[in-house]
């Protein structure tokens, strides 16, 4: 029982993190510009799949001078994930992205 405990209280917190972690991805999909829906579905698969590292790169991702600020298109999104030359993070969110616009992410 006293190594059931800390086992069961690790995976508590875990899935407290992971919650938190995707909390934070969509709000920062959603201040990007992305759609309720898409940031949604894109935060859920991309919390799964890359580093918190890798998420705190995309966090930062601003419009540039000339580019649209908001709503921007998944497209356009992606365009701007590309700026961090991330080639996983780059993947991860243009297939997020792929999978959420058919709705099957």
């Amino acid at each position: 029982m006293r190594v059931a405990l800390p086992l069961l209280l690790a995976f508590l917190f875990a899935g407290c993190i992971e919650r938190i972690a995707e909390s934070r991805v969509e709000s920062a999909l959603l201040d990007a510009g992305l759609s309720e829906r898409n940031a949604r579905c894109m935060a859920e698969r991309m919390v799964d799949r890359l580093t918190i590292a890798q998420l705190r790169k995309l966090e930062g991702l601003k419009a540039r001078e000339g580019e649209r600020d908001k709503p921007v298109t998944l497209h356009e999104y992606v365009e701007r994930v590309r700026r961090v030359g991330d080639a996983e993070a780059i993947a991860v969110t243009a297939s997020s992205a792929g999978l959420c616009a058919v709705g099957l992410g």
